[in-house]
């Protein structure tokens, strides 16, 4: 069975340095995740998805300089707006899943969306105070324990926390 490999970031520089070394170590972008807050902007966003690298590089205007070439490299790049939350920036498989999750996140908030894209509940709560908090959220498909053994390495290199894996739940279709 799939894994995916969780982290924490703080900053966007660190998610750019670890989303290029996994980049580095030939992940493909389909399997590299990442979900931050969109503090740049007050307005609420509907569920808008795009999956093309100049979208990615114009959203990432929005969140930083350098922030839409790492992002722009990442499938499925789109805002979702996660109810009593406000906005976020999704990129990768995840933005699919809770896409998906949106309505589960209405009930359970961002730990609603995070326990039905397959993170356990108590690390979906820990997670979600981290995101509130400002700090970003990386996923990454491994299919194998040796690539779960290289993701975690570039993770801990990289000073990501929170750093764990869990069985990847199915994405909705």
């Amino acid at each position: 069975m799939t894994k995916s490999v969780f982290c924490i970031a703080q900053t966007i520089e660190q998610t750019e340095s670890i989303v290029n070394q996994l980049k580095a170590a030939s992940f493909s972008s389909n399997d590299i995740s990442v979900l931050l807050p969109d503090k740049n902007t007050t307005k609420d966003f509907a569920h808008e998805k795009h999956t093309k690298a100049p979208e990615g590089a114009a959203l990432g205007g929005t969140v930083g300089m350098g922030t839409g070439a790492v992002l722009g490299w990442l499938a499925g790049i789109g805002t979702l707006a996660i109810p009593g939350l406000g906005p976020f920036i999704a990129a990768g498989p995840i933005m699919a899943a809770m896409s998906g999750a949106a309505l589960g996140a209405a009930a359970g908030g961002l730990s609603g969306a995070l326990i039905g894209v397959g993170i356990p509940e108590y690390e979906a709560v820990r997670y979600e105070g981290k995101i509130k908090g400002g700090g970003i959220l990386i996923s990454v498909h491994a299919g194998s324990s040796e690539a779960i053994d290289q993701i975690k390495e570039i993770f801990g290199h990289a000073h990501a926390e929170d750093i764990s894996y869990t069985d990847e739940a199915a994405v909705p279709a």
